[in-house]
């Protein structure tokens, strides 16, 4: 048996708990500062999560934010990370005031970063922040693949890939989280999977727009029954691309046909808030518009990857080598019209 802290509440990190759990672990879910209400629901309904719509295992510890600083003292020996990418940065500073090096760290959070003018993993910048606060020498991982928080945590049959640099590391994991339902493979190809696992988002949200890109000369009723032609060949366009991106970032193009590239890419497409606000567009509204009206409260994590790179992207890539993320990009950053040259 393990100890193994999980922070954050939201979808992932809540589902993530299941399969430690099922495998004997001893398993503490603690949400963030903003998280407090959260957890008294999961609480005072017996660890039913309401984003999920299930019940978390009986045996889960569920504790507030008050409380994190207690466990990290516990020397958990896996730390999970489930905040978004926007709390990278805080998580860091609040693991960093207790942290034993005896720990490994697991990211579950997805994205790309961009520093000192480099495109970094998140990996790179969690390790960056900690440094900055005094830890150096940590184990940190990192998650890709075709995983929908709410079929893991209805046991769902899933599989994923962890990695690290140093594959060793991710191998004693998955010893602790697989099980018959939630299938794990080992990478060493850290810059590979992270990349995948990011621009997937930006991907997904393009072929979400399929439907309203179809055609401009049938009705929606012909196009909602059609529209898959154009699904696929953007699918294709896009694996292509992401393919071209992650050689370009030093990544093995063997993981872009891999669980985090072809399979992640095809469960963000089929369903997610990156391929609904792709469809938003696709119906011809602008990305303002649409996050306003459809999606307000709503994290939609290709956004927030496309305001994070989209400015080094255009200035050192090329249109005509990434003509799919070039249109995104310019839908959400500079708040046009998503076209599609065909």
């Amino acid at each position: 048996m393990k100890r193994i802290l999980v922070f954050g509440a939201g979808a992932m990190g809540s589902a993530f708990t299941v399969p430690c759990v099922d495998n004997n672990n001893d398993v503490v879910l603690v949400g963030t500062h903003l998280e407090d209400a959260t957890i008294e629901i999961i609480k005072k309904e017996e660890n039913f999560h309401k984003i999920l719509n299930c019940k978390l295992p009986k045996n889960l510890r569920v504790e507030k934010f008050e409380k994190f600083q207690d466990e990290i003292k516990k020397k958990p020996d896996l730390i999970v990370i489930g905040v978004n990418s926007k709390g990278i940065e805080w998580a860091g500073k609040e693991i960093s005031k207790n942290f034993n090096s005896s720990s490994s760290i697991l990211l579950l959070t997805k994205g790309l970063t961009v520093i000192n003018n480099k495109f970094e993993t998140l990996v790179e910048k969690f390790k960056f922040i900690l440094k900055n606060n005094g830890i150096d020498d940590v184990k940190v991982s990192a998650v890709g693949g075709p995983c929908l928080a709410s079929g893991l945590a209805n046991r769902i049959k899933s599989s994923v890939v962890l990695t690290n640099e140093k594959i060793e590391i991710v191998k004693s994991i998955r010893d602790i989280i697989s099980t018959n339902y939630y299938a794990v493979e080992c990478s060493n190809d850290l810059v590979g999977v992270e990349t995948c696992a990011a621009i997937k988002n930006i991907y997904s949200m393009i072929i979400g727009a399929s439907e309203g890109l179809s055609s401009s000369n049938v009705d929606r009723e012909i196009k909602s029954k059609y529209f898959l032609n154009t699904a696929a060949s953007l699918m294709y366009r896009a694996i292509s691309e992401m393919s071209y991106f992650t050689k370009k970032l030093k990544g093995k193009e063997e993981t872009v046909y891999g669980l985090a590239g072809l399979g992640d890419l095809y469960v963000s497409s089929a369903g997610g808030r990156n391929s609904l606000m792709g469809k938003y567009l696709g119906q011809g509204h602008l990305y303002k518009d649409a996050k306003e009206l459809y999606m307000k409260n709503i994290t939609v994590e290709a956004a927030e990857l496309a305001f994070e790179i989209g400015p080094k992207i255009f200035k050192d890539l090329k249109e005509k080598e990434f003509p799919l993320m070039f249109s995104i990009l310019r839908s959400i950053c500079e708040n046009k019209k998503l076209e599609i040259i065909w």
